[in-house]
């Protein structure tokens, strides 16, 4: 086997979301869940996002669900922007930090708003830091503002005016 090829082969069965391929990897081949593959991703960072068993599989065998690229994008981050809900509940759950800003200083909160998907702001916002600012110096209410979603709007308001 060639350097990187047992790791290209498991974060190309995440991609794909392929839990059999991922168990078989982790389990018979020993491999560990944050080895890198030829571009310097890990499974965790290129799985299928709509796929929870592949991410309950990675991070029962310890992936790292903190781990960041190059941007400093952390998986809770990828699951903000994609909206998959279920999947961020899983990276939380295994003890992923919703409140790691990446490299643009977006907490994924940012990101879930930037991409209007309030059922995901809905589930961050208990649990973000809601008066940090991103690069452009908007904390997620006035991001919300700044881009006319007054939906979100309503639901920071509710979370920023509740007692702590």
């Amino acid at each position: 086997m060639q350097p990187g090829s047992a790791a290209d082969q498991l974060t190309g069965a995440a991609a794909r979301g392929d839990v059999a391929e991922v168990r078989r990897l982790l389990r018979q081949e020993l491999l560990h869940p944050d080895s890198q593959n030829r571009f310097g991703k890990t499974a965790l960072q290129v799985m299928m996002f709509g796929n929870i068993f592949v991410a309950q599989e990675l991070l029962k065998q310890g992936a790292n669900p903190n781990i960041q690229d190059k941007s400093g994008t952390a998986p809770a981050h990828d699951a903000a922007r994609t909206g998959f809900l279920d999947t961020l509940k899983v990276l939380v759950e295994h003890g992923a930090d919703v409140n790691m800003p990446d490299a643009s200083g977006s907490l994924p909160i940012h990101i879930a708003i930037r991409e209007g998907h309030p059922e995901v702001v809905c589930f961050l916002a208990p649990q973000s830091k809601l008066q940090h600012q991103d690069c452009d110096g908007r904390t997620p209410l006035e991001l919300a503002q700044h881009l006319g979603l007054s939906h979100i709007e309503g639901i920071l308001k509710q979370h920023l005016s509740a007692p702590a």
